[in-house]
């Protein structure tokens, strides 16, 4: 029955109808929730934007990245750093810090990205940490306390400042995240990503260049988490290294594969998963995060391909 359901959404216009009707269900939530529950739903729309990212470079290119984190801890310090370090503008910022996560990227994925499987793994890893271990241990990044008085956003006079405008926020970020990610999906970047997950050797045998469709990938990714990193320092007004934990990189990949690797509606219900179900589950007190192991052990046992997998044809 559950595979029915995805198959009659599987059709473009019924995900795009889908869509829209989430959408708006979304922008009315905050009338109804509270600011607890806003900010929770806050969070899940920032796991969203954070999912959706490495989803392009686990389900699209087939890449094991398991310090995502880093791409995020970029995106959230040079905005602090240009913000509160030199008094930038907030949106003056945003593009250098795009271009710092973009040079990331580029910086690990050049020489790393020969490598396969496990090995390109481990090299993802150190990379989250050393960018960790780098924040907390630089004065332009305030050290192991890090940045605080991060100013809130200014539109047109209008100050961003609010639990309710930052839903917004993230809620359009979302947004844009689900329709970048759609179109990167049917293009042609999208399907030589394709052809690499499948078959690196037989890629390069139709004169694609792995290396550089990977690292496409891996720096397209980045940029996702640059945002989300963006706008979750000017939410919180403050970073530290401990915000961009190996942890952090280890919850975004299991709303990825939980969901189902690949698939844009999957990603999503993902990352809802991750951030709501604990909360669910708070009544249970401290054997709430063992009852959720427990049912996302059994939604893998059920759901192997993950909730909502890539049809296969």
């Amino acid at each position: 029955m559950i595979d029915r359901l995805y198959s009659y959404f599987d059709s473009p216009r019924r995900q795009t109808i889908l869509l829209i009707a989430i959408v708006v269900l979304m922008a009315l939530a905050p009338l109804v929730m509270g600011r607890y529950m806003t900010t929770i739903m806050t969070n899940a729309l920032l796991y969203v934007v954070l999912a959706l990212g490495l989803n392009i470079v686990v389900g699209y290119a087939g890449l094991l990245d398991l310090g995502y984190a880093a791409f995020f801890a970029v995106g959230a310090y040079s905005i602090g750093i240009l913000t509160v370090q030199f008094d930038w503008n907030f949106w003056l910022a945003i593009p250098p810090a795009l271009v710092a996560a973009c040079l990331a990227g580029v910086i690990i994925g050049g020489p790393t990205l020969r490598l396969r499987s496990d090995y390109l793994a481990i090299v993802t890893l150190g990379f989250g940490e050393i960018v960790r271990f780098g924040a907390r241990n630089l004065e332009i990044t305030g050290r192991a306390t890090g940045l605080s008085n991060i100013p809130e956003p200014n539109f047109f006079g209008y100050v961003i400042s609010s639990y309710v405008d930052f839903y917004y926020i993230f809620l359009l970020l979302a947004v844009a995240a689900v329709i970048a990610s759609h179109r990167l999906y049917h293009s042609r970047l999208g399907r030589a990503w394709l052809y690499v997950r499948h078959d690196e050797d037989a890629a390069e045998a139709m004169g694609i260049n792995r290396v550089r469709v990977k690292l496409a990938a891996y720096v397209t990714g980045s940029v996702f988490g640059a945002f989300g990193g963006i706008f979750f320092a000017a939410n919180l007004g403050a970073i530290s290294p401990e915000s961009f934990s190996f942890e952090q990189s280890v919850l975004v990949l299991m709303a990825v594969i939980l969901g189902g690797m690949g698939k844009i509606p999957g990603v999503i219900l993902g990352a809802f998963i991750i951030i709501l179900g604990p909360e669910l589950l708070r009544d249970l007190g401290e054997l709430r995060l063992l009852l959720f192991a427990v049912v996302m052990l059994l939604i893998m046992l059920l759901r192997p391909s993950g909730i909502w997998p890539e049809r296969r044809h």
